[in-house]
């Protein structure tokens, strides 16, 4: 059952990494803002359907965190979790490189393959300090609408939708800034293969896109158990 389960988040954060980065790498131009945000959104509401009831849909090591947090994930559960869906992020980044060097788009170092940056990364110019900020918010409204529609019987059959609503609020806003990550798998997949490819800028920022979603994880917890949280359920 635990491999099956690890399976899933795998298979998971692969859909997830491929059609949401694909969208903004492939059809970026076209689609605008709005069309990555709902690839992504798209991508959970999916998944939720399809594995919510082998593994819980996580794919997103900050998900899993913020679940281990509220008690709802066992700590062995928690690293084979991250493990899974790095990896499942990795290989749906070699898959979309793949791809995209078929295409006629000048190749896997001219589509960005959805990465995320800062500084010149970043359509506005916004620095490393103002991207761990911004991740770490996104992430925690994030996180915390998986932490609120998982929680009661009411919401739980629409927490997929909720969930991936949530995510393409969020991209909406942090897509000019950072890409929007909220996501480390998500994050570093794309970056290690552009490093591959030649191109370290990705790989070398990597690092607030995985910090700040695990940070920002942690303070939906903390918001979740001291504010939002029922009493009669904490």
């Amino acid at each position: 059952m635990q491999a099956k389960k690890l399976t899933a988040e795998a298979f998971g954060t692969f859909v997830l990494t491929f059609f949401g980065c694909g969208s903004a790498a492939i059809a970026g131009a076209t689609l605008g803002n709005l069309g990555i945000a709902a690839a992504f959104g798209l991508s959970i509401v999916a998944m939720a359907f399809v594995i919510g009831n082998v593994s819980g849909c996580h794919i997103n090591p900050a998900v899993s965190l913020g679940l281990f947090l509220d008690k709802r994930l066992s700590a062995a559960d928690l690293i084979g979790y991250w493990i899974a869906q790095f990896v499942g992020g990795l290989v749906a980044a070699g898959a979309l490189a793949l791809v995209v060097s078929l295409c006629g788009l000048g190749g896997v170092l001219e589509t960005g393959l959805g990465c995320n940056g800062y500084d010149a990364a970043s359509s506005v110019g916004l620095n490393a300090v103002g991207a761990f900020v911004v991740e770490v918010i996104l992430t925690a409204v994030f996180v915390l609408s998986v932490l609120g529609s998982t929680a009661d019987a009411k919401t739980a059959p629409f927490a997929g939708m909720i969930i991936g609503a949530t995510l393409a609020f969020v991209h909406i806003m942090g897509i000019p800034l950072t890409g929007t990550s909220v996501n480390p798998a998500r994050s570093f997949g794309p970056a290690a293969v552009m490093a591959i490819n030649g191109d370290v800028t990705a790989l070398s920022q990597v690092w607030v896109f995985i910090a700040a979603p695990l940070v920002g994880a942690a303070v939906a917890a903390l918001i979740w158990r001291f504010v939002c949280k029922a009493d009669d359920a904490a």
